[in-house]
């Protein structure tokens, strides 16, 4: 009689402060084991472009090599620095070929003397014969006398200028203006023929390109021009339009894939070559005209988890425990973004990840 009664009360004159615990415990139940607050995954029809992995690349880029042996004597510019097209960049050690050059030119100084005077015995020698003082044969002695000569001050010309060529070769200087990328070697270091200097490229002539599946590639012909995003830079940056497409015409036998070019726009100054890209295309099934659009699956940009250089977000577990997973984005809209892999519609996104990470 008694146990009836009470459970009578407890049912009918509950304090409000139970009936308060109870609705708490019943939502974060439904929020999951974890007392994490969680959305599903949204599913929504495929945005109209495609997304493919690209590469800023330069349009002009160049390895600067030695030509001739020979330490490195002075060294003018490192990483990062803008030269212009004939700046000098470093100095081997030209001891050995500036004497090579000074003897080739006291060679031909030697070999013009011998020219002059052979020049001068011949006119005499021509003199002489027209007066009949000497033979025919005289004559022909001292004009071949003067074309040897002459031949042989041709020679040390020609080699003089080759000795002074080769020790041009001892001072490198920019082929064209642009930014230094990278300098291998340091100062007293021994330059080989062929060995890498530095590496050069231009930042006015810049370009994205992306491997694209033969199949879609072979249904662009007259497709609008692609869309290009730059991840790395601010928001409001991160979108460029192309000044030039270029599809070129051979196909890799073992990817089956098709290079695509897109050509940057100049002036970009927070962009450099190996920066990752994104060549966003027309989806195939919106060109061939399907009956139906691929279906894409969006949630919050605040549950975007980026560590390094893994981007994912916490996703519960049928334990209710949050689990990271890596996962691959598409475009942002608004406060949603597209998760184009890794990620099925229905599953439950943790909206906080600083939380899940602490409950794990």
């Amino acid at each position: 009689m008694h146990t009836h009664t009470a459970i009578e009360w407890s049912q009918t004159r509950a304090p409000a402060w139970v009936l308060a615990l109870a609705l708490g415990l019943a939502c974060l139940g439904s929020a999951g084991a974890a007392g994490l607050a969680a959305v599903p995954a949204q599913a929504s029809v495929g945005s109209a472009r495609s997304a493919f992995d690209g590469v800023v690349e330069a349009v002009r880029q160049t390895v600067v090599a030695a030509q001739v042996q020979g330490a490195v004597v002075q060294l003018d510019v490192k990483a990062g620095d803008r030269v212009q097209a004939g700046q000098v960049l470093l100095r081997l050690d030209a001891r050995a070929a500036e004497q090579g050059a000074a003897a080739s030119d006291a060679q031909v100084q030697a070999a013009r003397a011998s020219l002059d005077l052979a020049g001068k015995d011949f006119e005499r020698q021509r003199q002489l014969f027209q007066k009949s003082f000497i033979s025919q044969a005289a004559v022909e002695r001292a004009e071949s006398e003067f074309k040897s000569s002459q031949a042989q001050f041709n020679a040390q010309l020609a080699q003089s200028g080759a000795a002074r060529t080769q020790s041009g070769f001892y001072v490198v200087r920019a082929p064209f203006a642009g930014v230094v990328a990278e300098v291998p070697v340091s100062l007293g270091d021994m330059a080989l023929p062929g060995r890498p200097l530095l590496t050069l490229y231009d930042p006015a002539a810049l370009r994205v390109t992306a491997a694209v599946p033969q199949t879609v590639a072979a249904r662009m012909a007259g497709a609008e021009p692609p869309r290009l995003e730059l991840p790395g830079l601010p928001a409001a940056r991160a979108w460029v339009v192309p000044v030039r497409v270029q599809w070129l015409p051979t196909v890799d036998p073992g990817t089956h894939t098709v290079q695509l070019r897109a050509d940057l726009p100049a002036g970009l100054t927070d962009v450099a070559p190996g920066m990752f890209a994104r060549l966003w295309l027309p989806n195939p099934v919106a060109l061939v005209g399907a009956g139906a659009a691929p279906v894409s699956v969006s949630v919050a940009a605040a549950a975007i988890v980026r560590r390094a250089e893994m981007t994912g977000l916490y996703v519960l577990d049928p334990q209710g425990r949050p689990v990271l997973r890596q996962v691959r984005l598409g475009q942002s809209m608004g406060d949603q973004v597209e998760v184009l892999s890794g990620l099925m519609p229905g599953e439950r996104v943790v909206t906080d990840p600083q939380a899940a990470a602490r409950a794990r």
